[in-house]
């Protein structure tokens, strides 16, 4: 019989968050980002889920698209990545795929075969993908030369600091990417993350790409899903395999991180590092038994990690810990490890069943 270590995925919550960002999206349609396997929660159970309701998905590369048309979903899909190699161009064209064009080799493959539709990345100052926006003209007019203008749908950029309220670097991306891509209003443009739709009038323009926030976890610094009104995907749940009480002096797990300084019940439950904990969640970190918020204690093994049941006296070998879900925020665990939501979600592993309900 498997260990009943399990992340349920709840797709009524995923929906609720969806139409959270439409809503938030406000005259701008809400294309979802379910990259990174649905951001660890299978992306053929989220494709699936949404399939009512969104207009396009967005992922990063082609065999995240491949895995969304096999899934049954028919929805253009925006490679967010633009190819990787010049024959992609005719997959794009056959599937409904739509790249995101972000250098000038991208745009050479382009100019040698079939034309699908596509986007143009532009660079508005976070300098991973795009072209600046003085290169704008000449790529439009190579287009235009090339006849394959009409295959352009529009524009993208990515905000840097969208998740800081205090930054003022998205008011300077946004006024960029407008004056970049004024001379050209027929064409569609997208700019917003999950941050930007908790942006106070933000602009959002013809097309949002929320991504994390469709799975109940923040995009803003300093606030958890929850308090952002969104809904948890998914929960991460361990059965205890063994209780004990260690005594005064007596330490728990590797490195004897952790002594007793009382008497205390502790328990162990059956997930780890292995499985895609965070091995940096140390003493403190809050997990939950039937609703209860209990604690970790010491070190997280690659197989175990060890809990203070002092608050719950009743638990008992069997009963399942919440690592996430309702009771604490993916946020909160994150923040305990260093880290944010979207590593945590994503990197759950593949010995971890996901079981939608």
């Amino acid at each position: 019989m498997p260990r009943s270590t399990v992340a349920r995925i709840d797709l009524d919550a995923l929906r609720f968050n969806y139409r959270l960002a439409s809503e938030k999206a406000g005259n701008a349609r809400a294309m979802a980002v379910i990259k990174a396997d649905g951001y660890g929660h299978g992306i053929a159970n989220i494709a699936g889920a949404l399939a009512k309701d969104v207009g396009k998905y967005a992922v990063a590369c082609i065999e995240e698209a491949f895995a969304i048309r096999d899934s049954g979903c028919r929805q253009p899909v925006v490679l967010l990545q633009g190819v990787h190699a010049a024959t992609d161009f005719s997959d794009c064209v056959a599937n409904d795929f739509e790249p995101a064009l972000h250098c000038h080799q991208q745009l050479q493959w382009l100019a040698d075969g079939a034309a699908p539709k596509f986007w143009l990345k532009v660079n508005t100052g976070m300098n991973r993908l795009g072209f600046r926006p003085d290169e704008l003209p000449g790529v439009i007019a190579a287009l235009e030369d090339a006849g394959q203008k009409s295959q352009l749908i529009g524009f993208v950029t990515h905000f840097a600091c969208a998740d800081d309220p205090d930054s003022t670097m998205t008011a300077d991306q946004t006024r960029c990417f407008e004056a970049a891509t004024a001379l050209w209003p027929e064409l569609m443009r997208s700019v917003g993350n999950s941050a930007a739709h908790f942006r106070p009038g933000q602009p959002l323009y013809d097309w949002s790409r929320p991504g994390i926030m469709l799975y109940g976890a923040s995009p803003m610094i300093g606030k958890t899903g929850p308090e952002l009104g969104l809904r948890p995907v998914m929960t991460l749940q361990a059965p205890l395999i063994s209780t004990r009480t260690v005594q005064a002096g007596e330490s728990i797990g590797y490195g004897a991180s952790w002594v007793a300084d009382q008497e205390t019940r502790m328990g162990m439950v059956a997930i780890g590092y292995g499985d895609g904990y965070p091995r940096h969640a140390g003493t403190g970190t809050p997990a939950a038994v039937g609703g209860k918020r209990i604690r970790l204690l010491g070190r997280v093994s690659m197989d175990m990690l060890a809990v203070d049941l002092t608050m719950v006296p009743e638990a008992r070998e069997g009963d399942p810990v919440e690592l996430w879900g309702a009771t604490v925020s993916v946020d909160e665990v994150a923040a305990c490890a260093g880290t944010i939501g979207y590593e945590l979600l994503t990197g759950v592993t593949s010995r971890v069943p996901r079981v939608c309900g």
